[in-house]
């Protein structure tokens, strides 16, 4: 795709509506610095500076989309916990459609989140329920 064509795409996306299908989850990044390393193991310890949330997979497509002017649906699962509540809210500040979030109790929203130093992912962890829906 060249430049030309971009240009050409772009002011259309105001007039789309997507409907967006996949993985819903939650994008949590813990930004802090290292200073030291923890004496019960060699690793580094890292004191927490600040949190943020992000909608991440489906979500993070979903965003996107907005931001270039379309409608978008989000249709995905998530749990009825406080990762859930968070990519409710998150959609509904951006003013996305939200009818087709399908709440699960009986499984956790998938959260993943990264442990940031010094502009530099220590650490990645995976909070969610792989088995087939």
């Amino acid at each position: 795709m060249n430049q030309t064509r971009v240009q050409q795409i772009l002011p259309l996306f105001n007039r789309q509506t997507i409907v967006v299908l996949g993985d819903l989850m939650l994008d949590e990044f813990i930004w802090g610095e290292v200073r030291r390393i923890s004496p019960e193991a060699p690793v580094p310890v890292v004191e927490v500076k600040r949190e943020s949330w992000h909608l991440g997979g489906a979500g993070n497509v979903v965003s996107n989309l907005l931001a270039l002017g379309a409608q978008a649906i989000p249709i995905g699962l998530i749990g009825d916990d406080a990762a859930g509540a968070r990519v409710r809210q998150a959609f509904q500040s951006l003013q996305a459609d939200t009818a087709g979030l399908v709440i699960d109790p009986a499984r956790p929203t998938t959260l993943k989140t990264r442990l940031v130093a010094h502009s530099q992912q220590m650490l990645r962890a995976d909070r969610e329920d792989r088995t087939p829906v």
